[in-house]
């Protein structure tokens, strides 16, 4: 007796009482923990190191000073990890993974969660395996390296289980659910979705400043020792402040910042359907100059119909349409299969007797089936067709009119043809003009014929100067899309963009888009794409509309803008810092500045730093580039700047008054701090300073900073009132002459 599978709605509910909702709950890290992983790694390294040679020579005051900071970016880095974590735990709440399940006799398409033991569902090309499960037919070759950590594909039939979490590489299969969530090998297919991934683009750039400013201490270090020797001054004396010129180098601060700027921009982005699962999709999107757009799904809303049904042989077109059925499982949901299935429907049309079924296959380009007689059905694209010339002519035609032509074939003759119409989403032609205005070069990607690629061009606003895959290898940019592209070709054309310099975007919603939606800058899958897209791409759109893909470049440029400001100001202030101390005391045999107030000088900019990823900015309507050189130019005209006043602050305080050591380290501490907040509101815009008002929060902390800088000179310091005026009234004035040559500067660039 033939076993019946499937489940009725009352059995479900039985069901999930015992076992619940297919999803596990998550691991929560508390926030002790949070605190005490930012305390391990090179930069709280360097820190703790300096910790202890101040505990050693007994300077207390500095000891405590230094565990502040280390303990306040600790803390804060774990409440921007939170933040994070929440933004990209929208995925669990938005990004909803889908399976085709037999319920009531019905092939219904369900949210995985709502799977239970017993439910029979069905795999196809791509699928996520939502639960544990066992086949009770068909054969699947899967991918379960996230369970195992075998990379090798495994072939599985007939009552063979497959684990939760493993993806489907090619087959199908109808498995019968055994465990779900906690019971399962993994629980839901969400928590797939990447938490760790290789530094961007901003990331590197910013370690690369982070090792040059090393350097610089270094050698500033080395100029001292040589001094100290040559003085005969004792090495321990100055071995406090070789601790504290580290200390304010190190940019501890840094992990939160971009925690802060990228994890803003991500709830944003969430609260508009695009979920985020890699924080640096957003900060690359500012720089992607490239976007390759697939055209099924992306271009066109992947809901085709069947539109005609041509004989090649004088045979009836309701066989042909039989035959073509023939190739369809009743369970798929192939967008192609669902529209041969509705015109079965709506045309009372049935399947003849099928022995064996194979889905679409992408490398195969089509799907077969074999009859009970034997003969072979393969529905499929004509490239992997032996067409006559007559019939290759005919495809061409109706290829122009932007159909997607198939060709039905029996025992591999050529019997009839089958087009598709699907619908272009209607905002696209607008969406890739605002793209070209961004500066992106966008191109598509198709499978379809040349002539079908041409005509889809056209009525989207690209030029129909279609290539092929060898072209677009080696030179993409001439060209407005590709077509007869295949599954690999996507991987090497994103690849081979990269090699040339290109930051690449790519959109798709197929598995096979999976690997180059991994492999580009900026992978996006689009709200219908398979679990498998999902999880290769960083951003995932959940609405249909493409303005997605604006509003995520638009938060890359905002977050450049944002980092650009965290890395001219600290190149210019580390720089502005070290040097006057080091050749400050090379000329006064003093510490212009003393090391308890450098303490305070580090966290003070390192509070209104942590609010930059909060500030307004002005969007730059072309593709970021992160430049180092160019960096370094206009940090130097900041840092050169501000040191010559900072030197003939320190001249005429030494020369021309009889000012206290601490007097003086009162009033350099506030010209520290005053050209600190000045270079972050000038350096915020390429503008004057003033074209854009600063966030609420920024400018909170710098209004506090100014203020309470100037009390510490004040009343700790003991510096004249009337002298901490006339120290922030030259500042203002040297800030005001830095931000016109800043603009003269990027007129010029």
């Amino acid at each position: 007796m033939k076993e019946k599978y499937g489940l009725t709605t009352p059995e479900v509910a039985k069901l999930r009482q015992e076992y619940g909702y297919n999803e596990t709950p998550k691991i929560q890290k508390s926030f002790i923990s949070l605190i005490l992983k930012r305390l391990v790694g090179p930069i709280p390294y360097v820190i703790e190191l300096a910790l202890v040679i101040e505990l050693i020579l007994g300077n207390f005051i500095q000891v405590a000073f230094i565990f502040a900071l280390l303990l306040f970016s600790a803390i804060d880095g774990a409440i921007q990890e939170n933040r994070a974590s929440k933004s990209i735990g929208e995925l669990d709440t938005k990004l909803i993974a889908y399976t085709s399940v037999l319920r009531d006799d019905k092939w219904q398409k369900l949210s995985s969660r709502e799977l239970v033991p017993s439910d029979l569902i069905h795999l196809s090309v791509g699928s996520v395996i939502p639960a544990d499960c066992k086949i009770v037919k068909g054969v699947v070759l899967v991918n379960q390296s996230v369970i195992t950590g075998e990379t090798k594909a495994i072939t599985k039939a007939k009552d063979d289980e497959l684990y939760s979490g493993s993806t489907v590489i090619e087959g199908t299969a109808d498995v019968v659910v055994e465990k779900t969530g906690v019971h399962s090998s993994l629980g839901k297919t969400t928590e797939l979705v990447r938490t760790n991934e290789a530094p961007g683009r901003l990331e590197n750039l910013l370690f690369t400043v982070v090792k040059y400013l090393a350097y610089l201490d270094v050698v500033l270090a080395v100029i001292l020792t040589i001094t100290a020797l040559v003085r005969h001054t004792p090495f321990l004396s100055l071995l406090p402040f070789l601790v504290i010129l580290f200390v304010a180098t190190i940019p501890i601060s840094m992990p939160s910042s971009f925690a802060v700027a990228n994890s803003l921009e991500a709830g944003n982005l969430s609260k508009k359907g695009i979920l985020v699962s890699g924080l640096t999709g957003i900060q690359e999107a500012g720089s992607m100059n490239v976007l390759l757009m697939d055209k099924t799904g992306t271009i066109t809303k992947n809901e085709p119909e069947v539109d005609e049904i041509i004989s090649l042989n004088g045979l009836d077109k309701t066989k042909l349409f039989q035959y073509a059925l023939a190739t369809v499982k009743p369970s798929s949901v192939s967008p192609l299969d669902l529209a041969i299935l509705q015109k079965a429907k709506s045309d009372k049309i049935a399947s003849v007797r099928v022995k064996k079924q194979v889905s679409f296959d992408p490398k195969l380009k089509g799907a077969k089936a074999i009859l009970d007689n034997g003969d072979e059905i393969f529905l499929g694209s004509p490239v992997k067709s032996n067409l006559e010339d007559q019939v290759k002519i005919q495809v061409d035609k109706l290829s122009q009119q932007g159909l997607q032509v198939m060709v039905l074939a029996v025992n591999q003759e050529p019997i009839g043809l089958m087009t598709f119409k699907d619908q272009i989403k209607s905002d696209m032609p607008e969406k890739i003009s605002a793209l070209k205005k961004q500066g992106i070069t966008v191109l598509m990607l198709t499978g379809d014929t040349v002539s079908t690629a041409r005509a889809i061009a056209e009525k989207v606003g690209l030029n129909d100067h279609i290539g092929t895959v060898d072209q677009a290898l080696s030179d993409p940019l001439s060209y407005d899309g590709f077509a007869n592209v295949y599954p690999e070709d996507k991987f090497k054309i994103v690849k081979s963009l990269q090699d040339k310099g290109y930051v690449v975007g790519m959109t798709g919603d197929g598995v096979n888009d999976a690997p180059a939606l991994k492999k580009a800058d900026v992978g996006i899958a689009i709200d219908t794409a398979t679990d498998i897209s999902k999880l290769a791409a960083r951003i995932i759109l959940t609405e249909p509309s493409l303005k997605g893909i604006m509003e995520l470049v638009n938060a890359g440029h905002r977050v450049y803008q944002r980092m650009m400001t965290w890395l001219i100001t600290k190149l210019a202030r580390t720089a502005q810092l070290a040097l006057l101390l080091t050749i400050g005391y090379l000329f006064t045999n003093f510490f212009p500045v003393s090391l308890n107030i450098i303490v305070f000088i580090v966290i003070f900019n390192d509070c209104v730093t942590l609010t930059l990823g909060t500030d307004r900015v002005k969007i730059n309507h072309l593709p970021e580039a992160w430049n180092l050189k160019n960096l370094t130019k206009i940090s130097a005209i900041y840092t050169i700047g501000w040191l010559v006043l900072g030197f003939l602050m320190l001249w005429y305080s030494v020369k021309f008054t009889n000012f206290t050591h601490a007097q003086i380290s009162g009033i350099l501490f506030v010209y520290l701090i005053y050209s600190a907040m000045g270079m972050i509101l000038s350096t915020r815009t390429r503008d004057h300073f003033w074209s854009i008002k600063t966030s609420k929060s920024v400018g909170t902390v710098i209004f506090i900073n100014l203020v309470l800088s100037s009390l510490i000179s004040i009343l700790w310091l003991h510096t004249a009132v009337l002298n901490v005026l006339a120290v922030f009234s030259i500042c203002f004035v040297m800030f005001l002459i830095l931000d016109l040559i800043k603009v003269s500067y990027y007129k010029q660039d």
